[in-house]
């Protein structure tokens, strides 16, 4: 007879059970209830209609779910960083990766530099306000002809009197049909490569500035992705984070850091998903007259990614633990970053086989999860950019006396 698995919904691993305390688990448990009834029922009509109400974000604010890390001064909780894991660890559990990728970017990716580095001014205006969730947030990086390249991008904005005056195209922005305001990485001095740049907080109801249509993503499809464009946009320079011009590529990646630590914690937690709803597939799909798990092959190969999977976590929680504690190294974090996504994407192209056809199928959330997670290996740095940071710190792949490349 089959033994029950030795990580059964709501288990803690070893490397959890050392960092999460009652608190957190509290914390947990509230989030999970917020998930199960409020968002987990809709997410199958979501995904159809192609985007979630912006509701959400209010809801999310006003249960204080958008400023867990984020200090009391500003409408947050004034908890540690752990606080934001457990958040992305539940919505995970929601079974559509847009919703909580949608919501990551309000409180992990466009919001933590104007924390780090923002004026009070900034702060009651943009960060209290994305808390809240009374205003959406997006961050504007990418561009039709820069993506990981971030010192090649050609946004400009031009210091007019008391005003910037902004000019350029942004592609690829999560949130950015419905967002209030988006962190906007712009050149204020073009000639001076990544020294040049500067973060910019854009309110996106400002003259001059267009919408494109929603993209048409092959995953994540109830949440809103568009292209930005900037035409003569002017932003009062108080807007500028730090109000110092040319800290901005500093900033942004130190921003970038706790985005692809959130995308590592992401593919590890979605993938626990998927594999246990396999796991518990196989189990009652009967196929040569026993359970599909009681098939060697089925049962070695689930076993196989599961041990990857493992592996991936440990990974994750170490660095997770390092920068609660305030350790940071960026390549550990690519380390995490990577790894844990190309498992991810391991995960989910098994799972799909052993769903045979029905793992094909739209309406499966397995197939949605396999198309879903695809994109944590491109987004917040592809796998490419992860191994370039990691190289370096090892001092390979550098430049030296005019030799290499």
């Amino acid at each position: 007879m089959p033994t029950a698995p030795d990580r059964a919904e709501g288990s803690r691993s070893t490397e959890e059970a050392q960092i999460f305390t009652a608190e957190h688990e509290a914390l947990r448990s509230s989030i999970r209830r917020w998930v199960d009834s409020e968002i987990e029922p809709h997410v199958d009509e979501w995904e159809h209609d192609g985007i979630f109400p912006d509701d959400l974000f209010k809801r999310a604010g006003d249960l204080g779910f958008l400023g867990l890390h984020y200090p009391e001064r500003w409408g947050g909780s004034g908890g540690d960083y752990l606080t934001s894991i457990v958040l992305a660890e539940e919505l995970s559990r929601c079974g559509a990766a847009a919703i909580l990728m949608a919501l990551a970017v309000q409180t992990d990716m466009a919001t933590p530099a104007i924390n780090a580095f923002g004026t009070d001014w900034q702060k009651e205006h943009y960060l209290a306000p994305a808390i809240a969730g009374t205003k959406i947030a997006a961050i504007a990086i990418t561009e039709p002809d820069a993506g990981s390249d971030v010192a090649s991008i050609r946004t400009t904005a031009v210091l007019n009197g008391d005003e910037y005056v902004v000019n350029g195209a942004k592609m690829f922005i999560t949130n950015g049909s419905r967002a209030d305001f988006c962190s906007l990485v712009v050149k204020t001095d073009p000639k001076a490569g990544s020294a040049g740049i500067s973060l910019l907080l854009v309110d996106l109801k400002r003259p001059g500035i267009s919408v494109s249509k929603p993209l048409d993503k092959v995953g994540m499809r109830s949440s809103d992705t568009v292209g930005l464009t900037f035409d003569d946009v002017r932003v009062p320079a108080r807007n500028l984070i730090g109000l110092t011009p040319g800290h901005g590529f500093a900033q942004l990646m130190n921003q970038l850091q706790y985005e692809r630590l959130i995308n590592a914690v992401l593919s590890v937690a979605q993938a626990r998903v998927t594999l246990d709803a396999t796991v518990d597939y196989v189990r009652q799909r009967e196929a040569f007259g026993r359970p599909l798990g009681d098939l060697q092959v089925v049962a070695h190969k689930l076993a196989d990614v599961a041990t990857e999977l493992e592996a991936a976590h440990a990974l994750v929680y170490t660095v997770v633990q390092e920068v609660g504690s305030g350790e940071f190294s960026d390549r550990r974090v690519s380390m995490a970053k990577k790894y844990g996504a190309q498992v991810q994407g391991r995960v989910a192209d098994t799972c799909v086989q052993l769903h045979g056809g029905l793992g094909f199928m739209n309406e499966s959330r397995i197939a949605r999860q396999w198309r879903d997670c695809r994109l944590q290996r491109i987004g917040a740095g592809a796998d490419e950019v992860m191994n370039e940071i990691i190289a370096k710190r090892m001092g390979l792949g550098t430049r030296r006396s005019g030799r290499g490349a």
